[in-house]
């Protein structure tokens, strides 16, 4: 079993930045889609960021602008740039990679604590 490790989290205020990164522990493969995602206390876990190995980005509208997904496919690393950091963007986040054809696999971080305070 692939483990993904993210790191990068921690306490910043607002308006700052902060850089997480994801890697993975064993093999994945092209043609697979990495992302962000993020759970706020009492709220669900919502995507933040997504990028395939071919390079398609998509934002959450909430962050769009403030965040940069980025994907290294040599060092098989993925990031997320946040910038102008919000309180609302307070949670743990996790990094994902699936894969829909075979090999079929749906990997999951362990999470990541971001904290902006006001």
């Amino acid at each position: 079993q692939v483990q993904l490790v993210e790191s990068g989290g921690g306490l910043v205020q607002a308006g700052g930045s902060l850089r997480l990164s994801c890697a993975p522990s064993g093999r994945v493969f092209s043609g697979d889609i990495w992302g962000w995602y993020r759970q706020a206390p009492g709220h669900q876990r919502e995507m933040v960021a997504t990028v395939t190995s071919g390079g398609t980005i998509d934002y959450a509208a909430s962050v769009e602008g403030r965040f940069t997904i980025s994907r290294h496919n040599g060092k098989n690393t993925m990031y997320l740039q946040m910038d102008s950091l919000k309180p609302e963007d307070t949670g743990l986040y996790y990094c994902r990679a699936r894969r829909r054809v075979t090999p079929t696999y749906d990997y999951w971080g362990q999470g990541t604590q971001v904290t902006v305070s006001s």
